[in-house]
């Protein structure tokens, strides 16, 4: 084993110090929070848009039973939900064009 420290190796150091440095509350790291949303609220969303649950999940390629019970507080979207649902709220559009077919 070599003493030689790897490029790798000094990369997880400094992002140790970092953790530590925070946790000692002596620097704030940047972080993004993904809203978790209510049942309300995505029966908000889907109303805003005018859509139909069944219309609303093919447009955003979701399962339309998983809105239903996501809606009627059956279950919680998972984190990848949740962010897709925070972009579908923001920018719907973005979403489509994602999910667009590629252009021959």
């Amino acid at each position: 084993m070599s003493a030689e420290r790897t490029e790798t190796g000094r990369g997880i150091e400094a992002a140790l110090g970092e953790v530590l440095a925070h946790v000692r509350g002596k620097t704030v790291l940047p972080c993004r929070i993904v809203d978790d949303p209510a049942a309300g609220r995505i029966v908000a969303l889907r109303r805003r848009m005018n859509l139909s649950r069944q219309k609303f999940a093919d447009r955003f390629g979701l399962d339309a039973r998983a809105v239903q019970e996501w809606e009627q507080g059956r279950r919680v979207p998972d984190r990848a939900a949740r962010v897709l649902l925070t972009v579908i709220d923001g920018d719907p559009e973005a979403v489509v064009r994602a999910l667009a077919p590629p252009a021959d």
